[in-house]
């Protein structure tokens, strides 16, 4: 079994309030969720509304396919430019 994890961090930039924040958080979860077989969901900074970190998991048995499909949602997400991505971080567990 090999297990893919892909956390993002964002920032927004034209945004004051945490409500302008849930609605591009939601925006981006549901576009992953309905293009991508993939878990999303908001990991941390949940009180800034300037910050967003989103946790991107995915399983499967091949190491290139779950590296392939972690790699295609991260290119998805950049293309969206909803936020600005600040870091990330790819990692692949073999068990």
């Amino acid at each position: 079994m090999v297990i893919g994890v892909l956390r993002v961090d964002f920032f927004i930039h034209d945004n004051h309030s945490l409500k302008g924040k849930r609605k591009i958080v939601k925006s981006l979860i549901g576009k992953v969720k309905n293009r991508f077989n993939v878990s999303i969901a908001e990991t941390g900074a949940n009180d800034k509304w300037q910050k967003i970190e989103l946790g991107i998991s995915t399983v499967g048995n091949d190491r290139r396919h779950v590296d392939s499909s972690l790699a295609n949602v991260f290119s998805y997400i950049e293309s969206l430019y909803l936020a600005e991505i600040v870091d990330s971080s790819l990692e692949i567990i073999n068990m």
